[in-house]
C-alpha cells in the first residue's frame, strides 16, 4: 500500500481483480517484438548520431524528431482504424487535460530515458553501451523497494551484486572511455527501471489501454521536450553546421529511425503489459548480449580482456537474477 509521500509522485494504481494469465506464445511474441525493435533502434540511432556519412550529433533534436514521427503514426493509424480492421486496435487520437495532468510524470520519465539513452549512445561504443546501462536491475530493486515497498531476496541481491561488479570492471577496462557517456548510461538505467513501474501504475487511468496511454505519453513528451531543444542551442548549431539538411537521404534515414522509435515504444508497452516490469528489465539486459556481439561484427569495436570480462559479469549476473526471481515465483 502506498504512503502519502509515494502518492505525490505516482498516479493512483488501478484496482485489479486478480493477475491475468497470458498464453506463453503471446508472452514470447511480445518479448521477441521488443528484441527486434530495440536492436533496430540502437543501431539506427548509432548510425544517425555518429556512425554514417550523415553524422548528426544532436541527441535532443533526434529524440524530438522521433517523437513527432511517432505521434503522426498514432494519429494516422487511429484514423485508419475507423475504416480498416488491420488498424482497429489503435483508437482515434484523444487528449483530455485532466488525464494528461495525471500521466505527465510518466512522460517526464520517458523524455529523460530517451534523451539520456541517445546521449549515451552518441558518446560511447555500442559494446560499452551495454555496460554503461547495465545497472537497470540494480535501480529496479532500489526503486521497487523505495516506491512500492517490495523487498528483494538475498539471492537476488547477490546476483545483482555480480551485475554491479561487471559494471565497474567493464568501465575500468573500456578503451574509449567517456565519463559523460558513462553517467548518461547510469541516468538512462535509472529511468528505464522507473519507466516500467510508472507504466504499470498509469495504465489504470485509461482502462489499461496501452494505445491510449501512448497517445498521451507521446503528445506530452513533445510538449516537454520542444522548449528544451530550443533552449539547448541545438537548432541554431544544426542550421549553421550541418551541410546535408537538403539531402532527402538524410531525412529518409531520420524518418526510418523515428518509425523504429515508434515500434520500440509500442514494444515496451506490450512487453510490460503481458509480462512484468522486472521481465522488461531482464529482457532488455539479455538482449544486450546479442547487441554486443552484433556491434563487434558490424562496428569492429575494440574490446579489452577486462572490458570483455565486465560484459560477461553483467550478463551472468542478469541471468542469475532472472533464474532466482523465476524460482521464487514458482514457490509462491
Amino acid at each position: 500500500m502506498s504512503t502519502d509521500k509515494d502518492d505525490k509522485f505516482l498516479p493512483a494504481p488501478a484496482v485489479q481483480r486478480g493477475a491475468p494469465t497470458h498464453p506463453i506464445s503471446l508472452i514470447i511474441s511480445a518479448i521477441a517484438f521488443y528484441w527486434v525493435a530495440s536492436l533496430s533502434v540502437v543501431f539506427l540511432n548509432k548510425t544517425i548520431l555518429s556512425g554514417s556519412e550523415f553524422k548528426f550529433p544532436y541527441p535532443l533534436f533526434v529524440t524530438l524528431f522521433q517523437l513527432v514521427v511517432a505521434l503522426v503514426l498514432l494519429v494516422v493509424c487511429g484514423h485508419l482504424g475507423k475504416r480498416n480492421r488491420t488498424f482497429s486496435m489503435i483508437p482515434p487520437f484523444e487528449f483530455d487535460l485532466d488525464i494528461a495532468r495525471k500521466i505527465a510524470p510518466l512522460s517526464v520519465v520517458y523524455v529523460l530515458m530517451l534523451t539520456l539513452n541517445n546521449l549515451c549512445l552518441q558518446l560511447v561504443e555500442v559494446t560499452f553501451y551495454q555496460v554503461a546501462r547495465s545497472l537497470s536491475i540494480f535501480f529496479n530493486i532500489l526503486l521497487t523497494y523505495t516506491m512500492l515497498r517490495q523487498k528483494t531476496s538475498p539471492a537476488a541481491m547477490l546476483a545483482c551484486a555480480v551485475v554491479v561488479l561487471g559494471f565497474f570492471v567493464g568501465s575500468y577496462g573500456e578503451t574509449n572511455f567517456s565519463w559523460a557517456g558513462l553517467w548518461a548510461g547510469v541516468g538512462s538505467s535509472i529511468f528505464v527501471a522507473l519507466y516500467g513501474i510508472y507504466v504499470k501504475k498509469t495504465l489504470g487511468l485509461i482502462d489499461n489501454n496501452q494505445w491510449r496511454l501512448l497517445h498521451y505519453n507521446t503528445a506530452i513528451s513533445i510538449v516537454l521536450l520542444t522548449p528544451i531543444v530550443l533552449l539547448s542551442g541545438e537548432v541554431g548549431e544544426i542550421w549553421r553546421e550541418i551541410w546535408f539538411l537538403g539531402d532527402l537521404g538524410f531525412w529518409f534515414l531520420m524518418t526510418v529511425t523515428g518509425v523504429a522509435g515508434f515500434l520500440i515504444n509500442t514494444a515496451m508497452f506490450l512487453q510490460i503489459k503481458y509480462t512484468t516490469a522486472l521481465t522488461n528489465t531482464i529482457s532488455g539486459t539479455a538482449k544486450s548480449c546479442v547487441q554486443t556481439l552484433l556491434a563487434m561484427v558490424f562496428y569492429q569495436n575494440p574490446i579489452t580482456a577486462m572490458n570483455g570480462f565486465g560484459i560477461f559479469l553483467s550478463l551472468l549476473g542478469s541471468g542469475l537474477y532472472s533464474w532466482v526471481r523465476y524460482a521464487e515465483m514458482q514457490r509462491r
